[in-house]
């Protein structure tokens, strides 16, 4: 795909965003049978959901724009999540390993709040209907939710115990 104009770099962004919620909806599965903590496991089940409709949303997204929904191999989340499968390749005790599952989670959502975040800039400077604006901003906004909810899981719980 040549990137000829905003519009393309819109395209090209939404796509891959698109190929990362996908990869993620392949991921979490793993990460909550890892997970030792009750919170941790529940945050991961509850965020497989909330991704499966995020991915239904930006479906919508490509309808509003005419376009068909199709992804752009996301290289960035296979390499985050392939280094969380090494981390939970590694012998570690039970609390340690979700803190390394929290870790890896928030580097996920960190790249979808960058992700994301980018691309409500390009839509609203590209005038892009308000509706699919939306859609994206209701997305990271959840994705924000998250990794707060991640950071508050780390901070009551899980890194005192990983840290005895």
């Amino acid at each position: 795909m040549k990137l000829n104009n905003l519009n393309d770099l819109f395209l090209h962004e939404l796509k891959d965003l698109y190929n990362a919620e996908h990869q993620i909806t392949k991921a979490l599965p793993k990460m909550m049978e890892q997970a030792s903590s009750d919170k941790l496991r529940s945050a991961f089940e509850m965020h497989l959901e909330e991704t499966k409709s995020q991915i239904e949303r930006l479906e919508k997204v490509f309808d509003i724009l005419g376009e068909k929904a199709s992804g752009e191999k996301c290289k960035a989340m296979e390499g985050i999540i392939r280094e969380a499968s090494d981390m939970m390749s590694e012998d570690a005790d039970p609390a340690v390993m979700d803190a390394a599952l929290i870790a890896s989670a928030q580097r996920v959502e960190h790249y979808e709040i960058a992700g994301y975040g980018t691309l409500c800039t390009f839509a609203k400077q590209l005038g892009i209907d308000g509706e699919a604006i939306g859609l994206l901003e209701s997305i990271l906004s959840e994705e924000k939710d998250t990794d707060m909810k991640l950071t508050q899981i780390a901070e009551s719980s899980v890194n005192t115990k990983a840290e005895k």
